[in-house]
């Protein structure tokens, strides 16, 4: 029996992690916008639960403080000081998951900055820091076959909170990541059920294009309730997009979609976001669910619309908010990638 378990994001949390942009070259000529857009995401969520917030020094512990300020953010924020080399702490900050007793543990990966980038020492020592502001426990999962330490992000994992789980083979398994050599699927899943109380792991394709991470399923694929899945479909034949998402969607079919088993919903892509000829993973599959709100980036198109009310039916209970994020997923990512929550302690069992 699995010693933890991975509860959904919609569970209720006790905080929400982000850190405070700083690193220009993250988005190269475009950051002076990016704090803005940091405090609106702030100023939603902390209307519904606390956000603590890693700021890499004193300097831009100031900049946080006086861009809230600006916003009219006025409590439940806390600012740290934690040196970090880049934001993406759904990535570089620990999983939270629920021990056996239901208290809450840091689940802490190894991280290796995607093996794209060089700098990364500081981010590799979030769990750490997060450990001595939360006092939670923490521990750092070993590789199956003694082999040190699993590299893993959390974009790159999506739960139902009732032991399934979505992964690409992308991300984990072609050829173009460099994660855990020689690791196999049966590795990762005997992993994924010691580590998570994953009892089901559904094995997606490809992510969409331009993800600068190989494959995350989080621009991709998403539980939205037990056995409830928005999925980003491309319906045009002629973007790069339709084959990853018609092969997405014949593997969901053949893991129960097919027999009602699996419910998906479709959402579609908006427009290719191109900056300096490159193009960018802009995708509504990247919301945030916190206490009260789900926030779904938008991108100044007409499916816009589209996706958040196909976003605000699946979650009647819950306020959906558009955040801005054509500026944002410049530094290939948006609001689920910044974002880490910490659930809140299950009752005791």
């Amino acid at each position: 029996m699995a010693r933890y378990t991975w509860p959904a994001e919609w569970h209720p949390h006790q905080a929400t992690w982000i850190a405070w942009p700083h690193h220009e070259p993250d988005w190269p000529g475009k950051i002076a916008p990016i704090p803005w857009v940091y405090a609106e995401i702030t100023r939603v969520i902390a209307q519904h639960e606390l956000v603590e917030i890693a700021c890499h020094d004193e300097e831009v512990r100031a900049s946080a403080a006086e861009h809230l300020a600006a916003h009219g953010v006025e409590g439940n924020v806390r600012l740290h000081t934690i040196p970090n080399d880049r934001v993406w702490l759904r990535d570089s900050a620990p999983t939270f998951v629920h021990d056996e007793k239901g208290g809450v543990v840091l689940m802490n990966w190894g991280f290796n900055a995607w093996a794209k980038y060089p700098n990364y020492a500081r981010d590799a020592k979030m769990g750490e820091a997060i450990e001595r502001i939360t006092e939670l426990p923490r521990v750092e999962p070993q590789r199956p076959d003694g082999r040190g330490r699993l590299i893993l992000e959390g974009g790159g994992i999506e739960t139902d909170g009732e032991g399934t789980m979505l992964v690409t083979e992308e991300w984990l398994l072609s050829e173009v990541q460099v994660r855990n050599p020689d690791m196999d699927r049966e590795s990762y899943e005997r992993t994924f059920r010691e580590q998570l109380g994953i009892r089901q792991t559904i094995w997606l394709g490809e992510g969409c294009v331009g993800d600068d991470t190989h494959g995350h399923v989080d621009d991709i694929a998403r539980f939205v309730a037990p056995g409830v899945i928005v999925l980003a479909y491309e319906d045009d034949p002629a973007d790069e997009n339709h084959l990853r998402s018609v092969d997405n969607m014949r593997r969901l079919e053949l893991a129960g979609a097919g027999d009602g088993a699996l419910k998906v919903v479709k959402v579609p892509y908006p427009r290719a976001v191109v900056m300096n000829g490159e193009r960018l993973p802009a995708s509504y599959a990247n919301f945030y669910i916190a206490n009260g709100v789900v926030l779904v980036p938008t991108f100044n198109d007409p499916n816009d619309r589209i996706a958040l009310n196909a976003i605000a039916t699946l979650f009647p209970n819950r306020k959906t908010v558009g955040i801005h994020a054509v500026d944002l997923v410049w530094g290939f990512g948006t609001l689920h990638c910044l974002t880490q929550q910490q659930p809140a302690r299950l009752s005791a069992r």
